[in-house]
């Protein structure tokens, strides 16, 4: 009896963070290459009132009797499938079209990410808007517009090819991706970063549309990937969840009373 008390307690805590996880992608739906989570659940171990035996004939052999202990979060899931591309004309704001994460850094520290909305700093410098970290070149340097460049483009390749007023083309670097064996094993920094983890993998840093990474698409941006549709019908299914083990509780607990009274 107190065993589906504790049960439906670990359902609670259970179906609580996993709506946690949801309102977590409602609140991002809009928010520029945000990835989804996703959070599932695994059964707590079980109970053994009597194990199992073999066949012993002229008797069958008998299976083992388990009650359950309830349920935990076996895993909070980033979920890393592209999301759709929106033009906006700009030529900064970039987006990665397949595999591959944007490099950014700030002396040793060094992010991933696939958010793209670029923007020059006072020395021409593009960096992250969020947090001011710089974008890397597959050399590791940063990307710097100088003061005379009137005209910058970026093709699919990454480059970065500048034109200043007397029309000279001149070549600014060539945008970095890394991949990942595991990208969805890295762990989020928040602003939409990254950072290595033991089970993602080292970082392998090259040019775009190489090594299976993706191709950059000036003038576009990768839009939140969560699906309203199913973060809505799981929201419905988390509560439904929730209140069924709210009713356990209540119903454990008259249990608990009914025993109570006995001694009346």
């Amino acid at each position: 009896m107190l065993r589906s008390l504790f049960s439906a307690v670990t359902g609670l805590r259970s179906h609580q963070t996993r709506m946690d996880v949801i309102g977590h992608n409602l609140a991002n739906v809009n928010s520029i290459a945000y990835k989804s989570a996703r959070a599932s659940f695994r059964e707590l171990f079980s109970q053994t009132l009597r194990g199992a035996t073999a066949p012993a004939p002229p008797r069958g052999g008998i299976n083992p009797q388990q009650v359950g202990l309830g349920t935990a979060i076996g895993s909070v899931d980033t979920l890393q499938e592209q999301g759709a591309l929106q033009a906006t004309g700009r030529v900064r704001d970039l987006a990665i079209e397949g595999n591959g994460f944007f490099v950014l850094a700030a002396g040793a520290e060094i992010f991933y990410s696939r958010t793209g909305n670029f923007v020059q700093d006072a020395t021409g410098t593009l960096v992250d808007p969020s947090t001011g970290l710089n974008l890397q070149t597959t050399t590791g340097t940063n990307i710097t517009v100088p003061a005379a460049v009137v005209y910058i483009s970026i093709d699919r390749s990454g480059n970065v090819t500048g034109v200043d007023a007397a029309g000279t083309v001149l070549a600014l670097g060539q945008v970095a991706l890394a991949s990942f064996a595991n990208p969805e094993g890295l762990t989020r920094a928040g602003n939409n970063l990254y950072s290595v983890s033991p089970n993602s993998g080292a970082a392998a840093v090259g040019a775009p549309q190489t090594g299976g990474r993706g191709a950059v698409v000036s003038g576009s941006l990768e839009m939140s990937n969560v699906d309203l549709a199913k973060e809505f019908s799981d929201m419905i299914v988390t509560q439904r969840g929730f209140q069924a083990n709210t009713r356990m509780v209540s119903v454990s607990d008259e249990m608990l009373q009914e025993l109570a009274n006995l001694r009346r």
